[in-house]
């Protein structure tokens, strides 16, 4: 049995959730996101909650497609309602960011500024060196914010380059550093 996929989820007001076939379409105040369901989940609607169930628990793949598609389905709802958001840090001396309408400007150390054009549904802000993308999509919003961080990885030895704001990086010794241990 699949841990998530038992947890039922309870529909906030305003979202209307319609099941046709094996596409189901969840819309609310921030937009509307489809999702193909996959033939062995089953997804069925009563009243104000959905229940997510698969033809055979027992079986060790459905279990996983069973908490996959209950999460799914829940970041779905979350997305319409409330939206996610990835919040970036750009490092470096003279290393800048500047977003205007749905271009992201990138001034990351390389001899031209890098032009990053925003996907639909995806919004960008830029407050000093810290880049905020938010959207209802969380794959798309991770997508874009990875994306972002791909144009320059931080470096491990000054730290420069776009990084998560949550993440941590290693750092290595450099060649003094080295020199002087031997």
């Amino acid at each position: 049995m699949s841990r998530i996929g038992k947890k039922i989820i309870v529909i906030p007001e305003g979202v209307q959730i319609k099941l046709e076939g094996s596409l189901l379409t969840v819309k609310g105040k921030k937009g509307e996101l489809f999702q193909e369901i996959h033939p062995m989940v089953k997804v069925q609607q009563e009243g104000n909650e959905i229940t997510v169930s698969v033809l055979d628990p027992n079986d060790h793949n459905q279990n996983a497609l069973w908490g996959l598609f209950r999460s799914l389905i829940y970041n779905m709802i979350m997305g319409v309602t409330e939206g996610f958001s990835k919040k970036l840090e750009v490092n470096g001396i003279g290393y800048k960011a500047a977003a205007s309408g749905k271009k992201l400007i990138l001034n990351v150390g390389y001899s031209h500024p890098v032009e990053f054009v925003l996907p639909a549904g995806i919004e960008c802000q830029v407050e000093k060196n810290i880049i905020t993308i938010s959207g209802f999509d969380k794959q798309l919003v991770g997508e874009v914010a990875a994306n972002i961080r791909k144009v320059r990885k931080p470096e491990p030895y000054k730290g420069k380059g776009i990084k998560y704001l949550e993440e941590i990086l290693r750092r290595k010794a450099g060649k003094t550093a080295a020199k002087s241990s031997s």
